[in-house]
């Protein structure tokens, strides 16, 4: 087989053209669109893919200069039209013999409108045709300094000037006809400058170095004009996207003499950014991004009409293309054995999509927000160690055999080099991993969901409001002399009546109160209370972690005091020696049925919220319509509490306890806690999750009226189950309510 190149000598507008023998089956055609000047990829590219009319190519062989500066893309036959990936690469696969063109569908500013770049070439039977796509874009990023007193600008950074980022390109000067269809993105606290083309500024608060952070966006050929450059709103669709990035080191600004009265201000302790600061931001995101109104938002865009506007983050939205792909897949592998269960057969299957994407965190796209992350470190008094991805990816994973992974999980598999890695996929089946061996994908992004999650929402009557509801479905009597569920009648004509009905059949592949009730022992030592799961003897148990867990806590408290008194530097060694604790603790459990039931826990109970939060549920659950729950599933358990005679306490005690339960093991879990041996991680931690923290006491007190914010006078409750403490609650209230 022969490779050789033509039309030499073509204008810069026209790439060569690649040749090759044909022979029968079918190719692949591989495009990637890089920035000739800076080598960097354009992401979100559309790629045009064109099959020549003139299929044996014999005239595009003999083409001159001036006929390849004439190529048309309505001279041939267009194929597909797909974006380039974060490598600003694009696969075209299954191509039958012939001459094919990739045209880069957006604008150049360095060619003007009516120029053309793309790449032709003849596709082979089994070969991967490669074609690159070189544009003259050149951005380069300059700085300028405003002075806040005068105005007048200078190339000396100091603290309290306005830096000005400048983004220059290939035709930014006004020479090129497009420019009002190239636009800029800046990250982070950069924001446009107005009346200025391509610029972007920050007030320097700080001495150091400073980074700009940048996209140029550029618009499609046709059909999408971008608008003020300088003003690009985030997430354009079908821009395509080259970064710009620069940096600049700011001095402190010359102290001046000064007379007369001066004011002394005193402020909070300063600390220094760490590298699991990217982690902890990971789970605070990944943690809100598998909330239940989130969950609500998928299966409205998936199954309803989509919402004109999400809320959700910008990594969360380009997640929906992911969710929707394992949905399809999922679907068509997911069978139930029973008649006329569709309608739980899609939900069950799109709610597995939901969770097995947004739990696995470290893979592209991360789960970072740089405003909101920023902001969220501003708050919390910690200072921001540059872009969050690059500190995760650069500083914080570790590489073991070529295989990037936590620096916890970097120690499991170092006391196991003897044991091979199974790569992804390599199994003959979907997802079946057969061989011996450790599992890739759970090594390198494992799913970040803990299982106090679930015993919270437990306690909290959740899964005690859908059984009552499934039995009242059956036609069963409500044990209670007065049945309040006597007049509940679901009409056979809305969808919840099939819902139930697939719900209600598939109950045999549930977990069973006593198979979660064996796992919250084994991972946290805590278990229920009830007829149901008396008489355990569970082989295993985390005896010592409540105990543990609420020291932290009440450690936690104390540091806050301490942490808020500006003339007292906050000591954090006993936190960082309690967190040690917890983590060892935790790390014990991780064994059996960790990897599989807390997520099966997870998209069963998603499921039962979601099924509570339908509008059906008003006509027969009196709930109260003033207060302001949170999430829409919630107002129907405290209403069925009420009609059951169950505890008084709101379930959104026990919904906060799940959420900042579930945030703060997660960080104790999978952090290199046993290796750290200076206290400023630890001090970062509990200002970290001071929120999360003082959360989690109040929802425990509310809940359990056991108040870990002071030192025990009983040590004794350090310990004490908190369906225990529920239990005794519960006794009380029924007392009073008999007087």
């Amino acid at each position: 087989m022969s490779t050789r190149k033509l039309a030499k000598g073509a204008p810069a507008a026209v790439a060569a053209v690649t040749v090759v023998a044909i022979v029968e089956g079918r190719g692949t055609i591989e495009v990637k669109v890089t920035d000739q000047v800076t080598g960097r990829p354009l992401v979100g590219a559309t790629i045009r893919l064109f099959r020549a009319r003139d299929v044996d190519g014999p005239t595009f062989r003999s083409w001159t200069r001036d006929e390849c500066a004439d190529w048309r893309p309505q001279d041939h036959d267009q194929l597909l039209d797909v974006p380039t990936g974060p490598q600003g690469i694009v696969t075209f696969e299954g191509l039958e013999p012939g001459l094919y063109f990739a045209l880069y569908d957006h604008v150049t500013p360095a060619d003007g409108p009516d120029v053309y770049r793309f790449e032709g070439g003849e596709v082979d039977a089994d070969t991967v045709l490669k074609m690159d796509i070189r544009l003259p874009i050149g951005p380069a990023v300059t700085f300028e300094f405003e002075q806040s007193a005068t105005c007048a600008r200078t190339r000396d950074p100091v603290v309290g000037s306005r830096a000005i980022a400048v983004v220059r390109f290939q035709g930014s000067d006004g020479s090129s006809a497009v420019t009002d269809r190239v636009g800029l993105e800046a990250d982070g606290p950069w924001q446009p400058e107005d009346g200025n083309l391509y610029s972007a500024g920050q007030m320097i608060r700080k001495p150091g170095r400073h980074d700009f952070i940048g996209r140029l966006v550029f618009a499609r050929r046709a059909g999408q004009v971008i608008g003020t450059p300088s003003l690009v709103p985030s997430g354009i669709t079908g821009g395509a996207k080259l970064a710009v990035s620069g940096a600049f080191v700011a001095e402190e600004r010359p102290a001046q003499p000064i007379s007369g009265n001066i004011g002394v201000a005193l402020t909070r302790t300063e600390t220094e950014a760490t590298p699991d600061l990217a982690l902890w931001t990971l789970i605070r995101n990944s943690t809100e991004a598998l909330s239940f109104n989130n969950y609500m938002d998928f299966l409205d865009q998936l199954f309803c009409v989509p919402p004109a506007d999400p809320a959700n983050a910008p990594f969360e939205r380009t997640r929906f293309g992911k969710k929707s792909s394992v949905f399809q897949s999922l679907k068509h592998r997911r069978a139930l054995p029973f008649t006329d269960s569709e309608s739980y057969r899609v939900l069950k299957a799109a709610t597995e999509a939901f969770v097995m994407v947004n739990c696995g965190v470290l893979r592209e796209p991360f789960a970072f927000d740089p405003v909101n992350d920023n902001a969220y470190l501003d708050r919390r008094d910690i200072p921001a160690s540059g872009d969050l991805r690059d500190t995760l990816v650069q500083d914080y994973l570790e590489s073991v055999g070529g295989t990037e992974m936590l620096p916890y999980l970097a120690v499991i598999r170092r006391k196991l080099p003897d044991v091979p890695v199974i790569p992804s996929g390599s199994g003959h089946c979907d997802e079946a991993e057969l061989c011996f061996g450790i599992i890739q994908d759970r090594l390198s992004n494992p799913c970040l969901i803990e299982l106090i999650w679930s015993y919270w929402q437990e306690e909290g009557m959740l899964v005690q409001t859908m059984n009552v509801i499934t039995q009242r479905f059956q036609n069963l009597r409500s044990p209670l002399v007065s049945d309040p569920l006597a007049n509940t009648e679901i009409d056979m004509l809305r969808p919840l009546n099939n819902l139930l009905w697939g719900y209600t059949q598939d109950e045999q592949h549930r977990l069973t109160v006593v198979r979660r009730n064996y796992e919250y022992d084994h991972h946290y030592g805590i278990r229920l209370d009830g007829k149901a799961v008396r008489n355990m003897r569970p082989a295993d148990s985390r005896s010592k972690f409540l105990e543990a867990f609420h020291h932290l806590l009440r450690l936690l408290t104390s540091f806050y005091r301490q942490d808020d008194d500006t003339t007292v530097k906050a000591d954090a060694f006993p936190i960082l020696n309690a967190l040690k604790e917890v983590h060892l603790i935790l790390s014990q459990g991780a064994h059996n049925q960790y990897g599989d039931l807390p997520s099966t826990a997870r998209i069963e109970m998603l499921m039962q919220q979601w099924l509570l939060a339908r509008p059906e549920f008003r006509e027969f659950l009196p709930t109260r319509v003033m207060v302001a729950y949170p999430e829409p599933w919630m107002d129907r358990v405290d209403a069925m509490k009420k009609l059951q005679l169950w505890s008084d306490t709101s379930v959104m005690h026990f919904r906060n306890l799940a959420i900042f339960g579930e945030q703060l093991l997660l960080s104790i879990r999978f952090g290199h806690w046993s290796d750290v041996y200076e206290a400023t991680q630890a001090f970062n931690w509990a200002r970290f999750w001071r929120p999360q923290a003082q959360g989690y006491i109040h929802a425990y007190r509310a809940a359990t009226g056991v108040d870990l914010s002071i030192d025990a006078a009983n040590p004794a409750e350090e310990a004490t189950l908190p369906s225990v403490l529920l239990r005794q609650r519960l006794a009380r209230q029924q007392q009073r309510s008999a007087m």
